[in-house]
């Protein structure tokens, strides 16, 4: 890892108190919600985001959700607390993505696709996997932001542009022009933060799933399978569905219940 790479994770500045207290809280047996929502409504920016998703297409609820509290009672805790830290996160990583051909914008919505998703197909699965994989799905693309601020203060923007276009995964251009990947830089970020140890090592091994432990091998495979659906230069688009699927099965999962629920968050998006 360059040192360019490591003085930029070095200097990011610290966790909000309030992430911090959600962390806190997240770690906790029993959970009310009452305690999140005295923490949550301590910070404009959670509950901004918050309602905002809250409202999007991507949960098609009925009426228009305008209190947190109200918004985690149909969420439920889990999620409020992956969308508080995520927002959180990338507010304080916000730098140009043009390297990767999107912007904060792009990035965010990808984000909560990958979470939705996990909610929409993991819950199938097993509920308590829901909730250990919602964190990790929603933040294992955070490391785009270092990387796209290294590639565009080295001058090697085009040159990475240029192996997308002919074909190159997003991976593997950026371990052939960084020598890591997101998924490492991700880990390292989350490592200075001193979030979960769990979470880091979810994280660290999606792009090389073959290094991978093996006790948490299945669930490294489900965020890959949730990360390529939802990749962020073209999320949920027919290529990458297909991708996603394909993957899926080389991992011998059950493709129904995903191919299920990427058609019903499809079919949000296009009430959007």
């Amino acid at each position: 890892m360059t040192t360019a790479i490591l003085e930029k994770i070095e200097s990011l500045p610290p966790l909000p108190k309030t992430i911090i207290e959600i962390e806190e809280f997240r770690k906790k047996s029993e959970k009310e919600i009452s305690e999140l929502v005295e923490i949550i409504e301590k910070d404009a920016l959670i509950i901004s985001t918050l309602l905002k998703i809250s409202n999007s297409a991507m949960f098609g609820f009925r009426s228009k959700v305008e209190t947190p509290s109200r918004a985690i009672g149909l969420l439920g805790i889990n999620f409020t607390i992956s969308i508080a830290i995520g927002g959180s996160v990338q507010n304080l990583l916000m730098v140009n993505l043009d390297p990767y051909g999107i912007n904060s914008d792009d990035f965010m919505k990808a984000s909560n696709l990958s979470s939705t998703l996990v909610s929409l197909w993991v819950s199938k699965i097993n509920f308590e996997l829901r909730d250990e994989l919602l964190l990790p799905a929603l933040l294992q693309e955070t490391g785009k932001f270092i990387l796209a601020d290294v590639i565009l203060t080295q001058g090697k923007a085009d040159e990475f542009k240029e192996k997308i276009a002919n074909g190159e995964t997003i991976a593997n251009a950026e371990k052939e022009l960084l020598g890591v990947t997101t998924s490492e830089i991700t880990a390292k970020i989350f490592k200075h933060w001193k979030l979960s140890d769990h979470l880091t090592n979810l994280i660290e091994n999606v792009d090389n799933i073959s290094k991978c432990d093996e006790s948490i091998k299945s669930k490294v495979q489900i965020l890959d399978v949730i990360k390529t659906a939802c990749n962020i230069s073209n999320p949920l688009s027919e290529q990458s569905v297909q991708e996603a699927i394909s993957k899926a099965k080389s991992y011998g999962l059950d493709t129904k219940p995903l191919a299920k629920a990427i058609e019903t968050l499809q079919d949000r998006l296009l009430d959007e």
